[in-house]
């Protein structure tokens, strides 16, 4: 019975994901979706947004909190200036009915004075998995909004000093010349 069960769990927790192809995003406008920070208030992505560059650093596994920090390390170490914000994105229905459990779990390992800008999303993760791709899951979806939740910088393959310089050297221009 045992062995039912867990296989029945396993099934459940693993079949009802859906693999996307990756795919380069930039220029196109970020979909609009519903996140819900640690700080348990609902965020409108991108809407929320609008009006300054933000930086989305979207994640589909607990695996890809590596990357994330990786990128949160580098970011802060060259002292970059931009909005940035952890996007855990889990797509399917048996996390959304454990939603409160694992956002309890990130609480417990994340400082309080952060938790506003960690935005889980669960309900529309699929749309968010589909429309960047989901392929090597463990990297980070690294995406930086422009005033209008428009996608102007999009990196997938994990962390590195040349993406990161790449993203720093492309914020330093728009910042220069204030343009969308």
């Amino acid at each position: 019975m045992r062995i039912f069960l867990l296989s029945c769990f396993i099934f459940i927790a693993t079949g009802c994901s859906t693999t996307y192809s990756n795919k380069d995003i930039t220029g196109s406008t970020f979909p609009s979706v519903l996140g819900e920070s640690l700080e348990q208030e609902q965020v409108n992505l991108p809407e929320d947004f609008k009006g300054k560059l933000t930086l989305l650093l979207v994640g589909y596994k607990q695996d890809s909190q590596f990357d994330i920090d990786r990128w949160l390390i580098g970011l802060d170490m060259t002292e970059t200036l931009v909005d940035v914000y952890e996007i855990p994105t889990i797509q399917g229905l048996f996390p959304r009915m454990f939603s409160t459990m694992i956002n309890n779990g990130m609480r417990k390992g994340i400082p309080k004075e952060l938790w506003k800008g960690v935005v889980t999303v669960y309900e529309d993760g699929e749309r968010i998995q589909e429309y960047t791709g989901n392929e090597t899951p463990n990297n980070t979806r690294v995406i930086l909004l422009d005033k209008n939740g428009k996608v102007i910088y999009f990196y997938d393959r994990g962390f590195s000093v040349a993406a990161l310089n790449e993203l720093r050297s492309f914020l330093d221009s728009k910042n220069r010349y204030q343009t969308d």
